[in-house]
C-alpha cells in the first residue's frame, strides 16, 4: 500500500526533468480540427446551404483567404464581431478570424440597435460582418461604433435580393464579402498558408454576450484550450462520427453554438446550415438530406414533434436539447417518433453544455413517463468538466447541501470549460469565481444517484407562505396535460402568501382546454400551494432568441394588471 501510495504521489521532477523544447507539447487550439479534416479528408463535404456545398478542402481554402485578408489588418487580439444567421460565411468566421490573430464576437441576430451598440463599443470591435438582412440595421448604427473602421457586407443568394445601398458615412472601409475575400491576393501574405496553431492556448478565442436579463450584457471570454477540450466534450457525449450529418437549429451566436463549429469540424462530419428555423425546413433536412443530429432549446423540440410532418423515422435521429429543463412530455412525444433525446445544462460562461443526462441501462425497462422524467434532470459533468455541486446559497466557504432531490441549493461549476472571466469587469469576475467555483446563479437538487436537477433561477423562485415553489416544477405538471403546447409559470403578489404562481398557457392548435379543468388536472401532480390560482391563455410566450422565456416580461406584464 505504501509503494502505491508513492507512486500516485510522484511528478516528473522526481525524475529528472528533460528539456525536449517542443516534442512533447503543443498549444491546444480547434483551429486543428479544420487542418486536419482538410488533410486526412479533403473531398469529403463539409458545408452544405441550401444550392452551395464545400468540401473540407474547399472550406479550408476560404478560411484562409479570409484570415489572410484579417491578418493583414488587425493588430493580434483585435475583436472582429459578425452579425449573421447560421450560413456558411459564420461558420467560416469561427476559424478565419482566430486563424488571423483575431477575437470573434458573434452577435445576437435579434437584438435591437441600442443593443448593438452597446456590445459593439463594449468589446471595442473594430470590423463589422454583418448580413444583407440587416442592412437597415446597420446603417442606423454605424456612426455610434467609436472604434468600427471596417464593415463587410455578406449577401446571402438562399435569402433572396436585397436591392440598395448601406449609408456608409462615418465607415472609412465598406466592402461587398467577395470584393474583400479578393484582397487576399494582395495581402502580405500572399498566398502563403497561415500555420493553424496559436502561441498561447489560453489566449481568447472569442467573447459571447450574456443575454442581459438582469442588467447590461457581459463579455464572456472563451479561450482555444478551453474551446478545444469543451469541443472534444461534443464530439464525444453526440456521437458525432465522419458519417454524422449536423442540422444547425442552435445559434452559432449562442455560446458559438456550444462549440459545434469546431466538434462537428472535429469529426470530418457535415454542417447543414439553415437561415431560419421553421418546422418545414427543419422536416425537409430531416427527410431530404439525412440528417443524424441536431442541437436546440426545448421550443425546438416541441417545433418538430408539434408538426403536421412529424412521423416516425427509421433511422437514428439525436437531439441535444438545453436553454430549459424539457418537459417529460415532450421528450415522450419524440421518443414516439423514434427520436433519441439528450438533455444537457449549461450557461454562456461554460462554453454551452457542461453536465449532460447520462442514459441508465436500468431505465429502459421504465414505463416511458417515468424514463421521460429521469431524462429530464440535468445530471452528471461531460467528459471534459469536473462534477457539479448544489451548495448552500450565499455561504462562504462553499457547504454542498444533502444530496436527497429535495433541498435546494445554488449549482456551481468548476474546470476546462468555465470561462476565463467577464471582459473588462473584473468586479463581476471576482463575484462570479467566488470560492473558487463559478456561481451559475440557478438553483438545484442533487439526487442521491448523483444526479443534478435544476429548479429555477434564483430570481424566478416563487416564496409562498415560507415555501418555495419551483417554477419549472408546477410548469412541468402543466404540460403534461394533452391539451397544453407550452406554459411559463411567474410569482404574483398575493396579500395572505405574499407570492402565489400564475400560469400562462398556451394551447395546442385546435385543442379546447379551460382554467378550471388544468387547474384541477395540476391537483393531481402537486402539492395545493404549488397550483396556479389563475390561469391566462396566451398566443405566444416572450422568448429570447435561443428560446428561453423572458419571465421578467412577464412579471412586469403582471405588474400592470
Amino acid at each position: 500500500m505504501a509503494a502505491s501510495e508513492n507512486h500516485s504521489s510522484t511528478g516528473v521532477a522526481e525524475f529528472g526533468r528533460i528539456d525536449s523544447g517542443t516534442a512533447n507539447r503543443s498549444e491546444l487550439t480547434p483551429l486543428r480540427f479544420l487542418e486536419r479534416s482538410a488533410d486526412v479528408f479533403p473531398e469529403r463535404t463539409a458545408v452544405i446551404y441550401g444550392r452551395r456545398s464545400a468540401t473540407y478542402a474547399e472550406l479550408a481554402d476560404e478560411v484562409q483567404r479570409l484570415a489572410r485578408v484579417l491578418e493583414s489588418r488587425i493588430a493580434p487580439g483585435e475583436r472582429i464581431a459578425y452579425l449573421a444567421p447560421n450560413i456558411p460565411e459564420m461558420l467560416i468566421a469561427h476559424y478565419a478570424v482566430p486563424l488571423a490573430g483575431g477575437v470573434l464576437v458573434a452577435l445576437n441576430s435579434r437584438l435591437a440597435g441600442p443593443e448593438l451598440v452597446y456590445i459593439l463599443n463594449h468589446a471595442g470591435v473594430t470590423t463589422l460582418f454583418f448580413d444583407a438582412e440587416f442592412r437597415h440595421t446597420v446603417s442606423l448604427i454605424v456612426d455610434e461604433i467609436a472604434d468600427l473602421t471596417t464593415a463587410v457586407e455578406i449577401t446571402d443568394p438562399e435569402f433572396g435580393p436585397t436591392p440598395g445601398e448601406l449609408d456608409a458615412s462615418g465607415i472609412p472601409g465598406l466592402y461587398a464579402y467577395d470584393g474583400f475575400l479578393s484582397l487576399a491576393n494582395n495581402s502580405g501574405s500572399g498566398s502563403k498558408p497561415l500555420p493553424w496553431t496559436v502561441d498561447d492556448e489560453d489566449a481568447v478565442i472569442t467573447i459571447n454576450y450574456t443575454s442581459g436579463t438582469t442588467g447590461k450584457p457581459k463579455g464572456v471570454m472563451y479561450t482555444h484550450r478551453g474551446a478545444y477540450l469543451n469541443s472534444f466534450g461534443e464530439t464525444f457525449h453526440q456521437q458525432f462520427t465522419g458519417q454524422s450529418r449536423y442540422l444547425w437549429t442552435l445559434p452559432m451566436f449562442h455560446c458559438n453554438g456550444w462549440c459545434t463549429p469546431w466538434a462537428v469540424t472535429q469529426a470530418s462530419a457535415t454542417h447543414v446550415c439553415l437561415r431560419a428555423v421553421r418546422a418545414d425546413a427543419v422536416w425537409d433536412a430531416i427527410d431530404d438530406l439525412g440528417i443524424t443530429h441536431l442541437d436546440g432549446a426545448p421550443t425546438v423540440c416541441t417545433t418538430i414533434a408539434g408538426s403536421p410532418r412529424a412521423h416516425r423515422l427509421d433511422r437514428p435521429l439525436r437531439i441535444t436539447t438545453a436553454g430549459a429543463p424539457p418537459s417529460p412530455t415532450v421528450i415522450g412525444r419524440l421518443e414516439a417518433l423514434g427520436i433519441g433525446v439528450v438533455h444537457v445544462y449549461g450557461l454562456t460562461e461554460v462554453y454551452g453544455p457542461y453536465t449532460i443526462c447520462e442514459f441508465q441501462d436500468a431505465w429502459a425497462d421504465l414505463p416511458p413517463g417515468e424514463r421521460a422524467a429521469k431524462l429530464s434532470r440535468q445530471g452528471v459533468g461531460m467528459v471534459q468538466a469536473d462534477a457539479a455541486r448544489v451548495v448552500e446559497r450565499d455561504v462562504l466557504p462553499l457547504a454542498d447541501v444533502p444530496a436527497d432531490g429535495e433541498t435546494m441549493g445554488e449549482i456551481v461549476l468548476r474546470g476546462n470549460n468555465v470561462m476565463a472571466g467577464y471582459f473588462r469587469d473584473p468586479d463581476a469576475t471576482r463575484k462570479a469565481f467566488a470560492g473558487g467555483w463559478f456561481h451559475t446563479g440557478d438553483l438545484g437538487v442533487m439526487h442521491p444517484d448523483g444526479y443534478l436537477q435544476l429548479r429555477d433561477r434564483a430570481k424566478d423562485i416563487i416564496i409562498s407562505g415560507g415555501e418555495n415553489i419551483s417554477t419549472i416544477e408546477v410548469e412541468q405538471a402543466l404540460v403534461s396535460h394533452d391539451a397544453v403546447l407550452d406554459v411559463a409559470v411567474i410569482g404574483v403578489p398575493d396579500e395572505k402568501w405574499g407570492e402565489r404562481p400564475r400560469a400562462y398557457v398556451l394551447r395546442e392548435p385546435g385543442a379546447e382546454l379551460r382554467a378550471d379543468d388544468l387547474i384541477a388536472h395540476a391537483k393531481t401532480l402537486l402539492a395545493g400551494y404549488k397550483v396556479p390560482r389563475d390561469i391566462i391563455f396566451a398566443d405566444e410566450l416572450p422568448r429570447t432568441s435561443t428560446g428561453k422565456v423572458l419571465k421578467f416580461e412577464l412579471r412586469r406584464k403582471a405588474d400592470g394588471d
